[in-house]
């Protein structure tokens, strides 16, 4: 695979570190929500074109590194993403009492 990707008038080479918290940083992402987690990542991004190259799932945070294409704002490539994958561990996982607001938080961090 190349290094570099092509579009139809540009080349380009996009990389993200990518950090997302639980709000407040609570502990909630472990065992089966961390594994509907990196699931959620891998399915969702994959749908948007996007290439996954590494990601970490801890219990307070999650650590990507993501290439995504130039086209898009890379604010509305994770903001889909974060409430894709929200929305889905909590109806998932609604039996655990687990509530939205404490399972992501408003902002990212992100570095190029």
């Amino acid at each position: 695979m190349s290094r570099f990707r092509k579009l139809s008038q540009t080349i380009w080479h996009c990389h993200y570190h990518v950090v997302w918290t639980p709000k407040y940083r609570y502990r909630v992402v472990r065992s089966e929500i961390a594994e509907e987690v990196d699931n959620c990542i891998t399915t969702f991004y994959e749908q948007l074109h996007c290439e996954v190259m590494e990601h970490i799932v801890q219990p307070d945070h999650v650590h990507l590194l993501v290439m995504i294409p130039p086209k898009t704002a890379v604010a509305n490539y994770v903001g889909s993403v974060k409430e894709r994958t929200a929305i889905r561990v909590v109806n998932k996982f609604r039996l655990r009492g687990l509530h939205q607001k404490t399972i992501i938080a408003n902002g990212i961090w992100s570095a190029y």
